[in-house]
């Protein structure tokens, strides 16, 4: 991750820690929530029905994390708060019926990276530069590939290398948000 790699106090809220368990400490430069997109997600075809009330829990408890940093003035008058920017990422799915149309959307392959993956942003942040390669990555074989997912690869479940951020879109989304 490119801002920790720049020395940024990052931490990475997950089942270990709770999200529903978490306060931010005093400046917070940036957050960056991707809330499980088991429920939201057109890929959810078999299994359990969809449960929206519990796949708009966690999103909730991302938001009142983002919230609570929000509430913090730069100045007893000020027009911004401490808090540079702010994003939800889910990949494309129903969870724009609750937060409405995003303010970014792109595939890795618009930043580098050969796979396709329509993901949605939500928040205030400076859009990232694109630089688009031709994808010939099929679809669905970017879960399968150690050419996207090198770190761990053998450890990782399905879900969790589907999870993974594009680093082409993470350098750019630094580079535009540092």
């Amino acid at each position: 991750m490119p801002y920790r790699k720049a020395g940024y106090d990052v931490r990475c809220i997950g089942s270990d820690i709770g999200i529903e368990n978490y306060h931010p400490p005093k400046n917070v430069y940036g957050i960056i929530a991707n809330p499980p997109c088991t429920q939201f997600s057109f890929c959810k075809t078999t299994g359990k029905p969809r449960d929206m009330v519990e796949g708009m829990r966690l999103v909730k408890e991302c938001l009142r994390v983002i919230w609570e940093c929000q509430y913090k003035l730069k100045s007893k008058f000020a027009k911004e708060t401490t808090l540079k920017f702010w994003i939800l990422e889910n990949p494309k799915g129903l969870l724009r019926r609750f937060l409405g149309n995003p303010a970014f959307e792109y595939h890795p392959y618009e930043f580098g990276d050969n796979y396709q993956k329509l993901t949605q942003l939500w928040g205030v942040f400076n859009i990232p530069k694109k630089t688009p390669i031709t994808c010939t990555m099929p679809k669905f074989d970017r879960l399968k590939t150690k050419e996207i997912h090198y770190e761990g690869y053998e450890h990782l479940t399905r879900t969790q290398r589907r999870s993974i951020c594009s680093p082409g879109f993470a350098k750019a989304f630094y580079k535009a948000n540092k």
